[in-house]
């Protein structure tokens, strides 16, 4: 059973939206945690509209904020239990992505995600197996699940940025590396940005990084 994640929108600064932006937020964060990041993006995307959703479950280490999955080491929960709720929350944003483009009559390559920490391991995880390739994946200060797999199961190919802090104390600085080599491995077009001193967050000069990312990427006209 599919569960419908609320969600926060910005229109499009111009009032004309012909791309779109979705955000994954992190483990224990929400959706407007990330929305915020529309206020200094939009005035250089002004034709982009900006959506951050809820992730599905409560978080079990902060009654006030969300999970994609529970974590073991950090909630006692148990492997298992994780992977299920991976698994249902993969289903629910495959979801949550088919009606928002058709909510804004807009096509996979007018689309961009740009996750951070547990949300860009759901974005590394979900885009790639998708049907039709969207139009960029920015991750910030995550991983890419099961590395192993994504050769073997990539359906689309997306352009990917990686940023990653080089003083993460919750992800590490070298999950950055294993992402990007399985990336490049399975023929993704891949770039990565070292924010320097930068712990478990997102830093101006990576934010930069990511803006120019995205209007390269996404439709400008």
């Amino acid at each position: 059973m599919i569960r419908e994640l609320r969600f926060g929108r910005r229109p499009a600064k111009s009032g004309q939206a012909n791309a779109m932006v979705i955000f994954l937020h992190g483990y224990g964060a929400d959706g407007a945690d990330l929305l915020g990041l529309a206020d200094p993006l939009a005035p250089h995307l002004p034709n982009t509209v900006f959506i951050a959703p809820d992730a599905p479950e409560k978080c079990r280490n902060n009654p006030f904020g969300y999970q994609w999955f529970p974590i073991p080491w950090l909630d006692g929960s148990s492997e298992e239990e994780s992977r299920a709720s991976f698994r249902q929350s993969v289903d629910d944003l495959n979801a949550f992505i088919d009606a928002r483009l058709a909510e804004e009559a807009m096509t996979p390559d007018q689309l961009a995600v740009v996750g951070f920490s547990q949300g860009t391991m759901m974005a590394l995880h979900v885009l790639p197996r998708r049907p039709e390739p969207v139009a960029a994946i920015v991750g910030f200060s995550g991983r890419l699940l099961d590395p192993e797999l994504l050769e073997k199961e990539a359906v689309s190919k997306p352009p990917v940025l990686l940023c990653h802090g080089d003083q993460d104390p919750m992800v590490p600085f070298a999950d950055m590396q294993v992402a990007g080599q399985a990336l490049s491995q399975a023929g993704f077009e891949t770039y990565a940005h070292v924010m320097k001193g930068t712990g478990h967050g997102i830093s101006p000069d990576g934010l930069s990084a990511a803006l120019g990312f995205l209007r390269q990427k996404l439709p400008q006209g």
